[in-house]
């Protein structure tokens, strides 16, 4: 028996990284997962592994920044699957980056739109439908760097930051409807969007491992098994948490962000596939 039977699970960012770890650890589970990204072949390529896996599930092109597409992705998972009953806001970019005085207006709100704006807006959509199933849970994707500085680009950081707090204040608004709202605060995780800038999988590995008291890099798989937790009934008793997995990192690590080897350039960081396809 899985320890999601029977539950519908919505999962954004999940056509790589996190968010595809996650999705096919859910329907490994027993979970009906819808799998949505702007990146059709990642997503479609994930949605083929959990059907493979005898999973239940579907991919929905979705933009988490507009209030439309997330609202219809929702609505969308209910019509097809009859209910609702996690939501993991994961969807993220590395977005501004750079000295502050070099940071341009249309980055820092384009990330701020990506980051946080997004949870909002799946926090939002998800409340009334999770109502109506009796409660469930809503799961974002913070970072270590929303909760110590030099952990990420400022933008980055401040958004993060925004998302722990905005977990903790929902939580205590629909605590009484059976709803929990939580946030997973990743350390260095070795995912596309990180690999993508620092040399590749084995260097980013290399790089991060060296930066935290457990000596490797985090995988998706390390976070996906925290996310299966938060949307299990065995975490019924857990809301407003902030659940940090970092190796250990904001006990005593390093500084994540500008450490001696880590070149990151002035500008902005976009998703791992545009960046995949060429896109500065």
């Amino acid at each position: 028996m899985g320890r999601l039977d029977g539950k519908v699970a919505v999962i954004t960012g999940a056509a790589s990284g996190i968010g595809g770890a996650t999705a096919l650890r859910f329907a490994q589970e027993g979970a009906m997962v819808v799998v949505a990204d702007l990146n059709e072949i990642g997503g479609k390529d994930v949605l083929e592994q959990c059907i493979a896996m005898g999973g239940r599930a579907r991919f929905q092109r979705a933009d988490v920044v507009s209030e439309a597409d997330v609202k219809a992705l929702l609505t969308r998972t209910v019509k097809a699957f009859g209910r609702l009953d996690v939501v993991f806001n994961n969807a993220g970019i590395g977005g501004a980056i750079g000295p502050i005085d070099e940071t341009s207006v249309e980055d820092w709100d384009r990330t701020q739109a990506v980051l946080l704006r997004s949870v909002f807006l799946g926090m939002k959509h998800a409340v009334p439908l999770l109502r109506k199933s009796g409660g469930g849970s809503i799961i974002s994707t913070a970072s270590v760097a929303g909760l110590r500085a030099g952990a990420g680009p400022h933008a980055y950081s401040a958004a993060k930051a925004a998302v722990v707090n905005l977990t903790r204040s929902v939580s205590l608004e629909v605590a009484k409807d059976n709803i929990r709202v939580n946030c997973i605060c990743p350390g260095g995780i070795n995912t596309p969007l990180v690999s993508n800038r620092l040399g590749g999988v084995d260097a980013a590995a290399q790089l991060l491992g060296a930066l935290q008291p457990v000596q490797r890099s985090g995988t998706p798989d390390d976070i996906a098994n925290v996310a299966l937790f938060l949307a299990s009934d065995e975490s019924t008793f857990v809301t407003g948490a902030a659940m940090v997995v970092d190796g250990g990192f904001t006990a005593g690590g390093g500084n994540l962000f500008r450490s001696e080897g880590m070149a990151i350039p002035t500008g902005f960081s976009g998703p791992s596939f545009e960046y995949s396809a060429g896109a500065k």
